[in-house]
């Protein structure tokens, strides 16, 4: 255990307060606050909140070891300082976590080989960035993603997709005269989106529709035009 008295008595080291050897992460991140020119020398501590930790602190050039680390928290502490181009490798960290930050600091091509990552989390952060593979993915929160994001005139390749909480954020973004294709939705959300926003002259039909909200929303609209019809008993 290396000594510090002599930064006790300069006031940069106090035991329960800012201790490198102390149990709680917030101690120690105090410490190296105190002392940032102390964090190279921490780098192969024993203890793997030490060396995450130092890694916030520590010169840079000393931070591409870390990279292979066995604690996934030093990894991606050493992976948010390095340049892009030494990080790279880390797109097949063993760890959801330092593959979800690797994926938050790249961008166009160097993003391309996570697009089939194994963990859906890691393709949701992808998604802003690769939209257009995004919208068939096997995550229903990686196609909302895609479903908010992509350019309109995309909009109506998702309007068939197999979950409604999609085709109804699809539909939320539908110009009126693309949203009335919707009109035959399973979904009560879907139809109601299609009876508050498309054209009045179009959703004659909803005044009959079999949910409550629907055909609330279309007889109130279409009650203030002419375009109102009788529904079969």
């Amino acid at each position: 255990m290396r000594s510090h008295a002599g930064l006790h008595a300069a006031g940069k080291y106090k035991i329960r307060h800012a201790c490198v050897h102390d149990r709680y992460a917030r101690r120690i991140d105090r410490f190296f606050e105190w002392n940032p020119e102390l964090a190279n020398g921490y780098l192969d501590h024993p203890h793997f909140e030490v060396r995450a930790i130092a890694a916030k602190h520590a010169d840079i050039f000393r931070l591409p070891s870390l990279l292979a680390d066995d604690d996934e928290t030093v990894r991606w502490n050493a992976a948010r300082r390095l340049p892009i181009r030494s990080i790279l490798g880390l797109r097949e960290d063993p760890h959801r976590e330092v593959r979800i930050r690797v994926a938050a600091r790249l961008e166009d091509a160097d993003l391309a080989p996570m697009m089939h990552d194994p963990d859906y989390y890691v393709r949701l952060v992808i998604a802003p960035e690769r939209l257009s593979p995004m919208m068939r993915d096997a995550e229903v929160e990686v196609r909302r993603v895609a479903a908010r994001r992509i350019p309109e005139g995309w909009l109506s390749g998702m309007m068939d997709d197999p979950d409604v909480s999609v085709r109804h954020d699809i539909a939320r973004r539908l110009p009126p005269d693309l949203l009335v294709r919707m009109r035959d939705d399973e979904d009560w959300r879907v139809r109601h989106e299609v009876a508050s926003r498309a054209a009045v002259e179009k959703i004659g039909e909803f005044a009959c529709d079999p949910d409550d909200f629907v055909r609330e929303i279309a007889r109130a609209r279409l009650s203030r035009s002419d375009h109102m019809r009788e529904c079969a008993s």
